[in-house]
């Protein structure tokens, strides 16, 4: 099996990427008085993460196989940052739920309220650190695999 040296250096890229991204988030007031446009913002976060995939196969392309790769050996590769990403995200959700933005839950749950978005009672069971470590964890497996899926199409390359 070929090192895994590229994906770990991506994953962690990646990672760092998120939390960049969640303190911007928290910075611009998307997570207390813009609340109401996190919806719509949040989305954005597709762009630098397609940005870090193609850069991450992209590499390993380069690195790892002498500058040619097969679409197999890509998505294996995507794959793999996808596992570690998705490994990790518990982890990254509970430094932005504690640390980055420990407010946000409770913001968010009196947003939907007040808003007549939700019950109460319906907010608290969706707004909460378990069910947030579930959604991204999922969320993470699911876009990293699709992301990986196409990624490897472009970034495949055949000896001429």
């Amino acid at each position: 099996m070929a090192s895994i040296k590229t994906e770990l250096k991506w994953a962690t890229k990646f990672i760092a990427m998120m939390l960049l991204w969640m303190m911007l988030e928290k910075l611009a007031g998307l997570h207390d008085q813009h609340i109401d446009k996190h919806a719509i913002f949040t989305n954005f976060i597709a762009i630098p993460s397609i940005i870090i995939y193609v850069l991450a196969l992209l590499d390993k392309r380069k690195t790892d196989y002498n500058g040619y790769m097969t679409y197999k050996q890509g998505l294996i590769s995507g794959l793999i940052i996808t596992a570690i990403i998705t490994i990790l995200t518990p982890f990254t959700q509970y430094i932005t739920s504690t640390i980055i933005t420990p407010n946000y839950f409770t913001n968010v749950i009196n947003y939907s309220v007040e808003t007549g978005k939700m019950a109460q009672k319906d907010a608290e069971s969706y707004f909460n650190l378990r069910s947030y470590m579930i959604q991204a964890t999922i969320g993470a497996a699911i876009m990293g695999t699709i992301t990986s899926l196409i990624v490897a199409i472009f970034t495949r390359k055949k000896p001429v």
